[in-house]
């Protein structure tokens, strides 16, 4: 049983069911609802090199080509030439016609062969039909409770029904800290990203922009730039510490961030500044206190697979595959784990958590 439709719940499912196994998987507000359905979808090979998540966003990456080739169904896949920069300059820039002269493109920071993209929600329900395709099933349902039930494990839903499995995986981004009510699990906290979505056709090609910006007020920021295949070009670049509610159906972005946002895009490109605008959102990234995600066993039988941060459509595939190999197998085989298990964080007080979501 699986807590969480995102990306990392979904390609548990996947994987699980690509082994074989009997997955259910609960999920409150809809598959790619949260994060998984409003982050950019850049994927990167080596910009986690000398860090512990190397060896996972290196997998990861090699696996995102690998699904797009084998699953049916279009979730925009497709490499892409990555650059950095920065706006605000006093003298031109001398990048393309779709950047505005006030930016300068000053150097390349992935190429084809290392940086590529997918659009996030589309790719999380397509992991989502894959599995099932193959026999995994989707409870749309509030997760009310978790407990042992012998051997197994016994998931009680908001409208009082009860899923029972020989496994349970918390895969809830930062609404992971919730079941910590019911499992010793780590501290997980979100942060509030925010995005704008315009309408660019083929006006702009498939190159990532990473730019830092001096904005008409002096503040700093740092967009990001992702076109999509889709005809669509997704910003964001303006973070905050706003508290996460608990039900994801209530997160809404800050006018005066998006406000904001806007304000840069109209600065840095010609073609933004006159694109209409498709989505204003918002969403909270799984974060952990030393930036790792968590990912393994908490409990005989219960599993974590949150706090990825900024890079969870990234290392979705291959959290999905460690994990369904750990619950499967006893041990991931894919790579170590070690860097990202639970036990390196105190447990979280389950009365604390129970005052805050009551």
């Amino acid at each position: 049983m699986i807590c969480g439709g995102g990306a990392i719940g979904a390609s548990t499912a996947y994987f699980l069911s690509r082994r074989g196994a009997d997955v259910v998987l609960v999920e409150r507000t809809g598959i790619a609802y949260a994060a998984s359905g409003k982050s950019g979808g850049f994927l990167a090979f080596d910009w986690c090199d000398g860090t512990p998540l190397q060896q996972l966003a290196r997998r990861s990456f090699t696996l995102h080509a690998r699904l797009a080739d084998e699953i049916d169904g279009d979730w925009g896949y497709r490499r892409m030439t990555t650059y950095g920069g920065f706006g605000g300059a006093r003298s031109p820039g001398a990048g393309p016609a779709w950047v505005s002269e006030q930016v300068a493109l000053d150097r390349r920071l992935g190429t084809t062969e290392t940086t590529a993209q997918v659009h996030p929600a589309l790719y999380t329900r397509a992991m989502m039909r894959a599995a099932e395709a193959l026999g995994a099933k989707v409870v749309t349902a509030e997760v009310a409770g978790i407990e042992p039930n012998g051997a197994s494990w016994r998931i009680t839903t908001g409208d009082g029904a009860t899923l029972e499995g020989d496994a349970v995986v918390i895969a809830m981004g930062p609404w992971s800290v919730l079941a910590a009510k019911w499992l010793p699990l780590p501290p997980v906290y979100g942060l509030k990203g925010h995005s704008v979505v315009f309408d660019t056709g083929k006006r702009i090609p498939a190159d990532a922009l990473f730019l830092e910006v001096i904005e008409a007020n002096g503040a700093a920021s740092s967009p990001e730039v992702f076109p999509r295949t889709d005809g669509t070009t997704y910003v964001c670049g303006i973070s905050s510490e706003s508290p996460v509610p608990l039900d994801p159906a209530d997160v809404h972005p800050d006018p005066a961030a998006i406000d904001r946002l806007e304000a840069i895009c109209r600065d840095i490109s010609p073609v933004l500044r006159e694109a209409s605008v498709l989505a204003r959102q918002a969403c909270f990234r799984p974060v952990t206190r030393d930036g790792l995600p968590l990912i393994g066993e908490v409990s005989p039988g219960a599993y974590v697979a949150t706090g990825h941060s900024v890079w969870g459509i990234l290392n979705a595939p291959a959290t999905g595959e460690a994990m369904a190999e750990l619950i499967l197998d006893g041990e991931a085989k894919s790579m170590d784990l070690s860097p990202f298990d639970p036990d390196r964080e105190k447990p979280l007080d389950p009365a604390l958590i129970r005052r805050i979501s009551t």
